[in-house]
């Protein structure tokens, strides 16, 4: 991080980020050696990356708490939604008792219907699951990747290998 000096608290106070300041009042140009202006640019450049990731995780997390919010009210409505079939078969059961001469055939009925689209459903779900594969592409770059990061090791002197 940069010094305390060098951050600023964002609008929305969550936390300092940190940012170069254009000038200094002690800054005379033409004044400093070139392995100060190598030094401040080093630092101005860490300073600014670190910046840029700070502010990046800043707006990620204020993102991510606006759709936590969204999410729960679409739980709250999908727990709503599900407690209300309830009555939508409980319904269709009594409507179907008008015509069936006994209630508990109806509730049979309904109940039965109500287990084969559950069938039905899980059925398909398990196809598509099934259908799932490991990721061969990234598996293959991670691996190469820690392959070329491994220290390769030198062939020993005095060592030939025949094929």
């Amino acid at each position: 991080m940069s010094s305390p000096k060098h951050e600023r608290t964002g609008p929305d106070g969550v936390g300092a980020v940190p940012y170069l300041p254009l000038s200094s009042a002690s800054d005379i140009p033409g004044d400093q050696s070139l392995g100060r202006l190598v030094g401040d640019a080093t630092q101005h450049i860490s300073t600014l990356v670190r910046a840029e990731m700070e502010l990046a995780k800043s707006e990620l997390v204020g993102e991510v708490k606006k759709g936590l919010k969204g999410a729960v009210f679409f739980l709250i409505a999908l727990t709503v939604f599900l407690y209300s079939t309830f009555f939508l078969f409980f319904f269709a059961a009594e409507g179907l008792a008008e015509w069936v001469r006994y209630r508990w055939i109806a509730f049979g009925i309904v109940f039965v219907l109500m287990l084969i689209v559950a069938g039905v459903a899980g059925f398909l779900g398990y196809r598509k699951v099934k259908k799932f594969k490991a990721p061969e592409r990234t598996i293959a770059s991670v691996k190469e990747t820690a392959a070329a990061l491994k220290p390769q090791r030198a062939p020993e002197a005095g060592l030939t290998t025949r094929d």
